[in-house]
């Protein structure tokens, strides 16, 4: 084997295993890893409420790969190689254990993003990877030799032979790699709660659902699962994947759109009417407001009978067609209107990166430019919430790793 010089810029979990992975392949290579900021794995340690949602149980990579409403077929392949099955196996080989949740969410066994911090510190530095914090990538430039120089932050400059981009970088102004011919996919927000000002809504703030559909008018985006009300509006798992296969047709409207929240999902309008007649005769001289509808709560049944038009001295024996009919739609189909977004905790998902036409995915390595890689977030690839980024992360980093050490 030889011994390269391999410069990785991005202290994420795509960087981390890109170095690691070189370092590991080619105990003679020269490996440092650049952070521009002072704080290493700093997504890692806030993902999943700081329990870090490693990867998902899904072991069939066409499958996995649908889950990622950018790059997921490019992701097929790579998967391949190195997916959930081998994430698991890679840490567990270092003495970290996962768990699989109730919804295909794996986390480590301890509940603690510090334990995979812990790991991926301690195997970078088994694998004697360099570590620079506070050493941004500001420029980069053929080398006459053939490899790169790096202009840094702090003015000074380094020589690579291989080098591997796996920060954010998808604006213009922070992804160097464009000067030597790269191209950016328009970056916009991925994996983000919608605002929505509406004082019945905020009222209920904290109250989850375990099942709605929500859906945006006059487009296909359609999805279906756990919803959470908040002080400004709503999140939940049904919103983020919304957002995630959303992101450029709603950022095109400017985050002001329409929003139909079907609250029972399960049961057709004739159902529910069945259902109300059904309470006419056995409960009819029960208060509407009073008797809640399985499975919504209590507080969430009153407003929206009252945004029906139910008034809290209506009885099931007397309720109107017309009433009846009202709750229904209300039920099946309230419309809301988003006003603005914010990103999901401190989480940020970007749609945008280097177009993946202008990378060789068996590699990770540029069509364009010989020795460059680019792996995690600077590429164009985003998955919906469930641990899917950070096994894109893994994915192209361990990838690029490899590549680099035995090219």
């Amino acid at each position: 084997m030889n011994s390269p010089r391999i410069v990785i810029a991005g202290g994420g979990a795509a960087g981390f295993f890109g170095a690691i992975s070189a370092a590991e392949s080619n105990p003679l290579a020269q490996v440092v890893l650049l952070e521009k900021s002072p704080h290493l794995l700093s997504k890692v340690r806030i993902s999943g409420g700081g329990r870090c949602n490693v990867t998902h149980a899904c072991f069939d990579p066409r499958e996995l790969s649908t889950r990622y409403p950018r790059g997921g077929r490019a992701l097929i392949g790579p998967l391949n190689r190195f997916g959930p099955t081998q994430t698991i196996e890679w840490f567990q080989s270092r003495g970290v254990k996962l768990k699989t949740e109730s919804d295909g969410r794996m986390f480590p066994v301890t509940d603690s993003s510090q334990t995979i911090i812990d790991c991926l510190t301690q195997a970078s530095q088994k694998a004697k990877v360099r570590i620079l914090t506070g050493h941004g990538v500001q420029s980069i430039q053929r080398s006459p030799e053939g490899g790169f120089t790096l202009s840094l932050g702090s003015g000074s400059t380094m020589e690579s032979d291989r080098f591997l981009w796996a920060g954010g970088g998808c604006r213009p102004d922070s992804q160097p790699c464009t000067a030597l011919g790269h191209t950016l996919s328009t970056p916009v927000p991925s994996l983000f709660t919608f605002h929505i000002s509406l004082p019945w809504l905020n009222e209920l703030a904290g109250l989850s659902i375990d099942s709605a559909q929500v859906s945006v008018p006059g487009t296909d985006l359609r999805e279906s699962g756990p919803l959470l009300i908040t002080h400004a509006g709503l999140s939940g798992p049904a919103i983020l994947r919304l957002s995630a296969w959303g992101a450029r047709p709603l950022h095109s409207f400017n985050y002001h759109f329409p929003l139909l929240v079907n609250w029972l999902p399960h049961r057709s309008a004739d159902e529910l009417f069945r259902e109300i007649q059904e309470r006419r005769e056995t409960i009819g001289a029960q208060m509407v407001l009073r008797s809640r509808w399985s499975p919504l709560p209590s507080r969430l049944w009153e407003k929206l009978a009252l945004q029906a038009g139910i008034t809290p001295e209506d009885r099931w024996s007397k309720l109107s067609r017309e009433s009846a009919t009202s709750l229904i739609h209300i039920l099946n189909s309230t419309q809301l209107h988003v006003t603005g977004k914010s990103m999901n905790k401190e989480e940020f998902v970007t749609c945008g990166g280097i177009p993946l036409k202008e990378i060789d995915t068996k590699t990770m390595e540029s069509r364009l430019v010989p020795g460059l890689y680019f792996a995690g977030e600077a590429l164009d690839i985003d998955g919906i919430t469930g641990g899917y980024n950070f096994q894109s992360a893994w994915t192209t980093g361990w990838i690029a790793g490899q590549s680099m050490a035995t090219s």
